[in-house]
């Protein structure tokens, strides 16, 4: 374990200066952006010309990579993800990896519109109230914006069905492919950031001052990284872990390698990508897969959608 520094309460003083600012400028981030903004790009000017609605078709094939759109009032925000090939799965080297993220192989994966982020409670209870889900999410006002918890497969499911009918378009849930390829992003490293722990966490300091000084740290060791990923996504080593589309296997021999969901087999579990605040570092790596299966209902279950896109 590398240490930043010999003298704990030092050490203790830099977490506190060095969390506060990403936690600050990811509520800045949140309070900043308009929920009637459907449309962005790099040009800023973009994003006040346009009210949240399908988009139409030539605006679907205008979009660009890391583009933003917004489809109604309560669907979630949208990034625009390019299409690539990338190496699905780990290597027997990489520490904390397992069999069932073997063999490595090519996936293909075509571009698509991936959420921002996780959906968060207030857009999950707008299928609540428009009866198309029946999971109330029970949070306080100051958490709608926090990401949904709680949520079985088939009630995710649910959800893109009705965020399907409400816009008009295709949406649902990513593939397993394409939520490690969303991911990475490009990467080849156990994170998007690199094969070690983020700069940003520090958990191993972390894990310092608790053995140092014996005080309690969840207050102020954030679970995932407040920066985006380089295809603009948040929290893909996440907070809570994604549902995806496919059936669990034990392994990726006979695995899909268009980035389709692979549904074939017994599917009495189905998979979980990204992580969560309460479970070990390396459960969050690019290519750590779980699985569960009903009536399992955990809270670090979620959702991010993906949504379809035409040439």
């Amino acid at each position: 374990m590398v240490r930043f520094i010999d003298r704990p309460l030092a050490l203790f003083a830099l977490l506190i200066a060095g969390f506060s600012a990403p936690l600050a400028s990811a509520q800045t981030m949140q309070q900043g952006s308009q929920p009637g903004l459907a449309l962005a790009s790099t040009d800023s000017s973009v994003l006040d010309m346009r009210l949240p609605k399908p988009l139409s078709r030539s605006e679907e094939a205008a979009l660009r990579p890391k583009d933003r759109f917004r489809e109604c009032q309560h669907c979630p925000e949208m990034v625009v993800v390019p299409d690539g090939r990338f190496t699905m799965g780990a290597s027997a080297s990489e520490p904390g990896s397992t069999e069932d993220e073997r063999p490595q192989h090519q996936v293909t994966v075509q571009r698509l519109g991936v959420g921002r982020s996780p959906v968060t409670c207030d857009e999950w209870n707008a299928c609540v109230k428009a009866k198309g889900c029946s999971h109330q999410a029970e949070v306080a006002a100051d958490q709608a914006r926090d990401s949904v918890t709680g949520v079985l497969w088939e009630e995710a499911r649910d959800y893109v069905q009705w965020l399907s009918r409400t816009s008009g378009r295709t949406y649902r849930l990513l593939s397993e492919a394409e939520r490690e390829y969303v991911t990475r992003a490009g990467t080849t490293t156990a994170f998007w950031w690199g094969d070690g722990l983020d700069p940003q966490l520090t958990e191993a300091t972390a894990a310092d001052l608790i053995a140092d000084i014996g005080i309690a740290m969840a207050s102020v060791i954030s679970a995932t990284p407040r920066t985006a990923n380089p295809f603009g996504l948040y929290e893909v080593h996440g907070s809570v872990y994604d549902w995806v589309e496919d059936c669990w296997h034990d392994n990726y021999v006979g695995a899909p390698t268009d980035g389709s969901a692979w549904v074939m087999g017994d599917c009495k579990g189905r998979v979980l990508r990204g992580g969560a605040a309460s479970r070990s570092l390396q459960t969050r790596r690019s290519a750590a897969r779980m699985w569960s299966g009903p009536p399992n209902r955990m809270s670090y279950m979620s959702l991010r959608v993906a949504r379809t896109l035409g040439p």
